[in-house]
């Protein structure tokens, strides 16, 4: 699926690297003396002595909580531009979802209350629609007042898109497998949000999935073979 919000773009104009966000943003961005503030904070504040953190997980939960903060400010932005009921009611179901998950994973890292990872859940909504018909032409808005629920709709889906790398490769650095299973949580809750958002935005026309003529894509597909006889371990 393409990202009509931008690929690998985090909030308010902060790019997200290979390893998270650039440093350099701003939004909430405590910045490297925040970083080391709050890894002290995770590993005294009120935190079971005996209950260790290794470094890659402070700073990796520092990324996601960060990020999951800037994105809850940016759908509460976004809600006031909102005019489709159904558009509303997602918005306001994911934005409930972010901000729970946000609670558990702070509570965790304070050693308050069990860790929960229950993955958003979204209704299915049918089938996509393939092919390219007619779409509108794309440009930025000159004005806020011009942002519509397409805009909106976007952002969202950039939105999942980010956090859901973010929260993978923050899984891939967790040692403590509690805190591995809430980043695979809150993985599959971004993807979860991300088709979410694509099946509106498809069904509506905003996001239409341009194909390949059918020749090609069954060239493509018979290339790949599997072996005569099976595959055999040796």
């Amino acid at each position: 699926m393409q990202n009509f919000g931008g690929q690998n773009q985090s909030m308010y104009g902060s790019p997200l690297t290979p390893y998270g966000r650039n440093f350099g943003g701003q939004a909430g961005m405590m910045g490297m003396g925040g970083m080391n503030t709050m890894a002290t904070a995770m590993r005294t504040g009120g935190q079971n002595q005996n209950q260790k953190q290794g470094a890659h997980e402070i700073l990796m939960v520092h990324e996601v909580l960060t990020h999951t903060i800037d994105t809850i400010n940016n759908f509460e932005l976004y809600r006031q531009h909102v005019k489709d009921s159904q558009l509303a009611n997602i918005l306001d179901n994911q934005l409930q979802h972010m901000q729970s998950g946000y609670q558990n994973i702070v509570n965790f890292m304070h050693n308050r209350g069990t860790a929960h990872a229950v993955p958003y859940r979204a209704p299915r909504s049918g089938s996509p629609a393939y092919g390219l018909r007619n779409p509108s032409p794309q440009m930025p808005n000159t004005s806020m007042n011009q942002m519509d629920d397409r805009d909106v709709a976007s952002c969202m889906l950039g939105c999942a898109k980010s956090s859901a790398i973010m929260c993978t490769q923050a899984a891939l650095e967790c040692a403590d497998p509690t805190l591995r299973n809430m980043m695979v949580s809150c993985s599959q809750s971004s993807i979860n949000q991300a088709y979410e958002m694509f099946q509106y935005m498809n069904q509506r026309g905003m996001y239409q999935v341009p194909t390949l003529a059918d020749n090609t894509t069954q060239t493509m597909v018979n290339t790949y073979q599997a072996p005569q006889g099976g595959m055999q371990m040796q």
